[in-house]
């Protein structure tokens, strides 16, 4: 929309010098960073909290680092989590293990799991004291402000009537289905995945206790996270078939899933009816271009990551170090150019390609061998074989996990009252 015309007056307008859309990891990361920084920020969140049906809750220790570089890792690590270091797995009835944490030269050989709404109800609070740093709950992106070529801040519906938050600079983190890119016109490139994600919860008794983390049948895939009081449950279908899982029934899929994984018999019963099991879309995409003149996407909103090794959050982590390490000076003198801002593509995309490159070498070599099912035995694939024998190889696949291709670092400098 043009910063003259409306289909609705606003109710007022605000100026700011970022304004940042969404409140998801790559969001409250970086309102934090640039808070930090003395920059004036708003980060925009629809919701009127961060709880969500599905979130990735992994946090992996190269955004443990980040917390630790920003002088808040023991209060963080203070809340409720549970720490992982090896990933065994039953690959076709054999026992394999995928990769092993203990092994990285790292200050956080772990992964914490942690319901992202602590994470990011952490990030706020620790925001707080950065009067620079501003968070709008309940406040919806609903399209752009334009001035002729450049991106001039977004339209939103809060619960006091439509605000035009007027922006030298606007940062899509609206995540895979960003209304603030469909807006701007941004090309999206599909690459593809073969399947789609029921999620679903069940309860857990302090008896029960089982360190695997992934199970492999023909035809089928799943995969369980210990939650302390609950099990988190991903079962894996092939891409379009979660019509043909409900018409097969509800006890149907809970059959299986005991089948698959019997230390869920006791607290299967949670899971109600088909309401209680979230339908995860996996896709695989990313953009051609990440700006437009006083816009610049990053997380979700410039690529989607598929759910193999559960890296989505961290690289969205990663994104927010590299665009405040890269642009929080250049901020407080105004709005990056256009070339400016397209540094930060040139410093992520190598990594976003990498880690889709190799998530989707796993999804064509494994996963979609073991979807197809069929009567003939699951055999362990042979890398899977080689890295499960030889333990000093398991750190490679823990290091693409746990680290990441190229990890960022903090660099941005903190102003002097904060």
């Amino acid at each position: 929309m043009d910063a003259s015309t409306s289909d609705q007056p606003a109710s007022r307008t605000l100026k700011v010098r970022c304004c940042i859309v969404g409140g998801g990891p790559a969001g409250m990361m970086l309102g934090y960073l640039l808070g930090r920084a003395g920059i004036d920020v708003v980060v925009l969140e629809k919701h009127a909290d961060f709880f969500r049906d599905f979130r990735g809750d992994t946090v992996h220790p190269s955004t443990l680092q980040v917390m630790d570089e920003l002088g808040l890792i023991d209060d963080f690590l203070k809340l409720p989590h549970q720490r992982l270091q090896k990933l065994d797995g039953l690959f076709g009835g054999t026992p394999v293990r995928i990769a092993d944490l203990s092994r990285l030269d790292t200050k956080y050989p772990f992964i914490a799991f942690m319901p992202q709404w602590d994470f990011l109800n952490f990030l706020r609070e620790a925001g707080q004291r950065f009067a620079s740093l501003k968070v709008l709950m309940s406040t919806e992106a609903v399209d752009l402000i334009r001035r002729g070529e450049t991106i001039a801040g977004v339209r939103t519906k809060a619960p006091d009537g439509v605000i035009d938050l007027e922006a030298d600079l606007t940062i899509a983190c609206d995540g895979r289905h960003s209304i603030v890119r469909e807006r701007a016109g941004l090309e999206v490139g599909e690459i593809g995945a073969p399947m789609d994600v029921l999620w679903f919860r069940t309860g857990r008794t302090p008896d029960e206790t089982e360190n695997l983390f992934a199970r492999v049948e023909p035809g089928k895939m799943m995969v369980t996270f210990d939650r302390g009081d609950y099990w988190q449950c991903a079962y894996v279908i092939a891409k379009g078939q979660y019509d043909a899982v409900r018409a097969s029934g509800l006890q149907a899929l809970l059959d299986d899933v005991v089948r698959m994984a019997p230390v869920l018999k006791r607290g299967i019963a949670d899971v109600k009816s088909f309401d209680d099991v979230k339908l995860l879309t996996v896709a695989i995409n990313r953009l051609k271009r990440w700006t437009r003149p006083g816009l610049l996407c990053i997380g979700d909103a410039a690529h989607a990551m598929s759910p193999v090794g559960g890296v989505g959050v961290n690289l969205a982590v990663q994104d927010a170090v590299a665009t405040a390490n890269l642009l929080a000076e250049r901020l407080t003198r105004g709005c990056p150019s256009e070339n400016e801002l397209d540094a930060v593509r040139r410093r992520r995309e190598f990594p976003v390609k990498m880690t889709q490159a190799m998530q989707v070498v796993v999804q064509n070599n494994i996963i979609s061998g073991a979807l197809k099912g069929g009567d003939r035995p699951l055999k362990v694939p042979l890398i899977v074989r080689l890295i499960s024998a030889l333990p000093w190889l398991q750190g490679i696949p823990a290091r693409f996990v746990a680290l990441g291709v190229r990890p960022e670092h903090v660099h941005s400098k903190a102003a002097a009252s904060s």
